[in-house]
């Protein structure tokens, strides 16, 4: 039989290779109980603490690792790129994986960089990710680590839009049309991106009498085949809203789509507005109002916090960095006229 290894002590003991990895560490956070079924597995198959190998693992791998949902979605390969541009100008290369939305995919990824020696990780979490358990994950690999782009309540490096802020712009410029009623469509039920855009638009156009409630939300996959879908479901139960905002321009495209394919005209028949301002936002038919959340300095900046937690280890207090917002007002909004009176 070959060497034991922590692997082999977290299956034994029924747990995971991050909380077998903070037994061997002493540390407080994790219950006696499970330290005494972990240390009494290390004990029965004879694990020995390799320090030679813990020592060769220390030193620089020259390597980050990023774990994304995927990158058809132009957003998030922006956010990728200009992280990869962060990365090669300070002499590292960034290995690139994607959890697909999948939770049990995404910890795979994550453990396998882990596996590879990456000296930093960022990921930006799957929708549904478990805080708790991502957590002790990510903490029991001693790896320096930044969350992108959705983050999960806890004290934690962090870097994303201030997504508040740009659903308050735009509740703000759709509450001057003149607009009664709104429905919001695409996007992940649960991610703190989606919650946050929420919250702001819905606090900013509760003073001009337009309500949005739950059931005018049609979640979806941040896609444009999704966005057709969730704008033909809407449409099909009889609802033709003043405006549609789409959780994303990318989810806009699916909306024109299909709001075109049933002789609608965005921009006149029914307002349609975003967020993100992707390249070619300007360019659609008609050109998209959107609130610019810029996801390449999103990237860079998640790469420079992530290269100075890696030179100055772990920090006294963790930094929330929000990227400001910006308004692109365009005919998609400003063209459209109310129905009422």
């Amino acid at each position: 039989m070959g060497r034991i290894t922590l692997k082999d002590v977290s299956e034994h003991a029924g747990v995971s290779r991050s909380t077998a990895s903070l037994v061997l560490n002493d540390d407080p956070s994790i219950p006696e109980v499970t330290k005494k079924r972990v240390r009494a597995s290390m004990l029965e198959l004879g694990y020995v603490y390799n320090r030679q190998a813990a020592t060769l693992r220390s030193q620089k791998s020259m390597a980050l690792g990023l774990v994304v949902t995927e990158i058809r979605n132009e957003y998030f390969a922006e956010l990728a790129m200009s992280l990869e541009g962060a990365a090669y100008e300070a002499g590292y290369t960034l290995l690139l994986c994607y959890s697909r939305d999948d939770l049990r995919r995404q910890e795979t990824q994550i453990e396998r960089l882990f596996e590879r020696g990456v000296d930093g990780l960022v990921l930006l979490p799957a929708a549904e990710t478990e805080p708790a358990k991502m957590d002790l994950l990510l903490r029991g690999s001693q790896v320096p680590f930044v969350l992108l782009a959705r983050h999960f309540g806890l004290e934690h490096d962090y870097v994303g839009a201030d997504n508040i802020r740009a659903g308050e712009l735009l509740g703000a410029h759709i509450s001057s049309l003149g607009a009664r009623s709104v429905s919001i469509l695409g996007g992940p039920a649960s991610t703190s991106a989606g919650l946050e855009r929420i919250d702001g638009f819905t606090r900013s156009v509760s003073g001009a009498g337009i309500e949005v409630v739950p059931e005018q939300r049609i979640t979806s996959h941040t896609n444009a085949s999704d966005g057709a879908r969730a704008t033909a479901r809407l449409l099909d139960g009889g609802t033709l809203p003043d405006v549609i905002v789409a959780y994303s321009d990318v989810i806009a495209v699916g909306v024109y789509a299909e709001l075109h394919a049933r002789g609608l005209r965005p921009g006149t028949d029914i307002a349609v507005a975003a967020f993100d301002d992707i390249p070619g936002s300007e360019h659609q038919v008609p050109p998209l109002t959107t609130v610019a959340t810029f996801p390449s300095a999103i990237g860079l900046a998640c790469g420079e916090l992530l290269l100075r937690r890696i030179a100055e280890g772990v920090p006294e207090s963790y930094s929330h960095t929000l990227i400001e917002p910006q308004l692109r007002i365009r005919a998609s909004t400003v063209s459209w006229r109310p129905r009422h009176g």
